[in-house]
This record gives C-alpha cells, sequence and structure tokens, in this order.
C-alpha cells in the first residue's frame, strides 16, 4: 500500500471518528474515490445515502431499529404469505369465495398473489442474470436469512413461487401431427433461471436471491413504481459494497442496510422509472433533451456523430469522444453498452460531469 493511499485512509478515518460528521467536507473528500479498507467505503455510502445521521451516538439505535423494521417487511410480505398460501387447499371443505383462485375481485388476496407473481417473475429474470461476468452472485452468502431458512417454517419461499409460476405459465397446444408440445411465454428466462444455476445445498441462499427478495419488498412497498428494469444494476453494487464489508458485524446486515440505502437513493431518480413521467418536465425525456443540448453545446461535432436513433440512453451515460468519431453507429452502441471502464477511468468523467453541471 502506497504512503498516499495510507494518508487518504487516515483522512477518511479522522473525519468519520468525529462525534458529528461534516458532511460537506465528507463529499468533497468521498469524490476522489472511498477507500474500501476497514469498511470506510460502506460508512460513507450509508451516510452520503442518508440511512446513518450525522451523529455518530445514534448509529447504534437507528441501525437496530431500521433491521427490525426490514425484519417485520420479511414477515409480513413473504413469510406470512408463503404460510397461507402452503395452508390453501389443505382443507378443501373449508374454501370459500374469498380463498378461491377464481375470485373476481380485484383486492382479493389471490389477485394480489398473482400481480406479485408477475413482478417477482421480472425481478427474478433480471437478478439471475446480474453481472454475468461476475461469480459473487452466484455463490452462498455467508450469512442466510434466518427468518426465511428456519426450518419450523413450512412455507412457500420466492424460489419456490417463480418455480412453481413458471411451471404453471407454461400452455399446452397441439400441431398439426396431434403431437402436444409444452411452450411458456417465459421461455428465455425460464432456461436461464431454473436450468442454467445450480442449486445451492438445504439452508444456503445466493446472493442473487438476497437481491430479489429486497427490491419484491421494494416493489411492493412501492405499487406506484413496483419494479423496473435497470434497478437490479443500481441496488447491485450496493448490496455487494455491503455484502464484502471486512467487518463481520456490518457484514451480516448486508441485506436490511442495503435496501433502506437503495430506497433513499431511488426516492432522489424514481422519476426516471415512471413510465406516465417519461413527457413531463422531471421526466427521462425532458431529461435527455437536456443532456443533447449541453453535448450540442460543448461539442457539436461528437453530438451530430451521436444523434442517430436509440443512441441518446447510451451516450448521456458515458463520453469515450475519440472513439465514437471514429467508429460508425453499430461500433458505437457496441462500445457505449460494453465499455470496459477501468478505476482509473471514472474520475475524469466525474469530474466533468461536475464541470458541465457547475457551468449551467
Amino acid at each position: 500500500m502506497s504512503s498516499l493511499h495510507k494518508s487518504k485512509i487516515a483522512e477518511f478515518q479522522s473525519i468519520l471518528s468525529e462525534p458529528r460528521i461534516n458532511l460537506s467536507v465528507l463529499r468533497e473528500l468521498c469524490f476522489n474515490g472511498i477507500p474500501f479498507e476497514g469498511g470506510i467505503r460502506c460508512i460513507c455510502w450509508k451516510i452520503l445515502l442518508n440511512y446513518l445521521p450525522k451523529d455518530r451516538l445514534l448509529w447504534d439505535s437507528v441501525l437496530k431499529k431500521q433491521r427490525e423494521t426490514y425484519d417485520n417487511f420479511l414477515k409480513e410480505m413473504i413469510i406470512q404469505p408463503g404460510i397461507a398460501k402452503a395452508k390453501l387447499g389443505l382443507s378443501r371443505e373449508d374454501v370459500t369465495l374469498e380463498d378461491h383462485p377464481l375470485n373476481p375481485n380485484p383486492d382479493s388476496r389471490w389477485n394480489t398473489y398473482f400481480k406479485d407473481n408477475e413482478v417477482l417473475l421480472q425481478i427474478d429474470k433480471d437478478v439471475r442474470r446480474l453481472c454475468p461476468d461476475f461469480s459473487f452472485f452466484l455463490n452462498p452468502t455467508e450469512y442466510p436469512c434466518q427468518l426465511i431458512m428456519d426450518p419450523e417454517n413450512e412455507y412457500e419461499t420466492l424460489r419456490k413461487r417463480v418455480e412453481q409460476t413458471t411451471l404453471k405459465s407454461q400452455t399446452v397446444a397441439r400441431n398439426r401431427s396431434g403431437l402436444t408440445n409444452v411452450s411458456s411465454p417465459l421461455k428465455a428466462s425460464a432456461s436461464h433461471s431454473l436450468s442454467d444455476i445450480e442449486p445451492l445445498p438445504s439452508g444456503c441462499e445466493a446472493h442473487w436471491e438476497v437481491v430479489e427478495r429486497i427490491l419484491f419488498i421494494y416493489a411492493k412497498l412501492n405499487p406506484g413504481i413496483a419494479y423496473v428494469q435497470g434497478m437490479n444494476e443500481i441496488v447491485g453494487p450496493i448490496y455487494y459494497t455491503f455484502a464484502t464489508n471486512p467487518n463481520s458485524a456490518w457484514r451480516e446486515h448486508a441485506e436490511a442496510d442495503t435496501f433502506f440505502c437503495f430506497t433513499n437513493l431511488m426516492a432522489e431518480i424514481r422519476d426516471n422509472f415512471i413510465k406516465s413521467l417519461d413527457d413531463s418536465q422531471c421526466g427521462i425525456t425532458a431529461k435527455m433533451e437536456r443532456v443533447y443540448s449541453t453535448l450540442k453545446e460543448e461539442d457539436e461535432e461528437l453530438y451530430l456523430r451521436l444523434i442517430a436513433p436509440s443512441s441518446d440512453l447510451f451516450f448521456c451515460r458515458r463520453l469515450i469522444r475519440e472513439q465514437l468519431l471514429e467508429g460508425d453507429f453499430t461500433v458505437n452502441m457496441r462500445l457505449l453498452q460494453d465499455y470496459p471502464l477501468s478505476d482509473g477511468d471514472v474520475l475524469p468523467i466525474l469530474k466533468k460531469a461536475k464541470e458541465l453541471q457547475d457551468s449551467k
């Protein structure tokens, strides 16, 4: 470790050891990168995402309360519905219209269950392929959720819900030869989800399952936005950072801490995920127009090169000017979608973005 890096770590430790954190100083220091050593990055993210208060004396009580709240979410939204589902049908003579899956009432628990499954299947498809070149999310967590893994609880887990819903969604059709073909509208995701990933031993759960649970609970608590593809890419780095914290006492609660940090972050950017707001002043379309305008003012040559259809959502995130000017549309799209960013590439991009923001 270089003396410069040691000095940087010491500077962070000094700020974080203060009884009351100076947010403006911390933000400025974090802008140039946060060390991972000693769990510094995890703590800084939790402070910057308004999960931990500035007063250090309040940290223990806040964490205890929030983690208990998350446990209650697990019980209310996953465990209790799972137990109820497992018990349904065991005593058919007691089944009423309210308990029946064909109950037409939109507020019935079965209707809610089926709608939740639609969201869950989309989440499941996305989290299983989260960072496909990175094995971390396929590995078992060292801290599986004890509430979920409790052998005393015979209930339908999210994993079982996905497997059963995928199977039940299959449709049977006969071809002209009279042979029966089984096909599923979820065939692509199912084949990747259920057969490509080796099952873990009983009592274990993979990191992607933890991320799935976080996103499912968020969707349940935020029905106006629910789940939109791309949220998995936002929550993934937060969870990875917390789940790899060198401090085991913090690492053990990565799931709950990630949920609240992700929720706070989404409160800032959720308008980008609400389709009905796309064409409003706070929606993604208006924001893209501002990106177009800024790019045209700063670099008209690159603007004209990238004005081709469908390029907008990519170039606003990464600008690699020289390569983009040399490539055609197809090459540029491939570059923008899978550009190999190294640690040294991020800071200049952030500095340029800040410079453009300050100039407006």
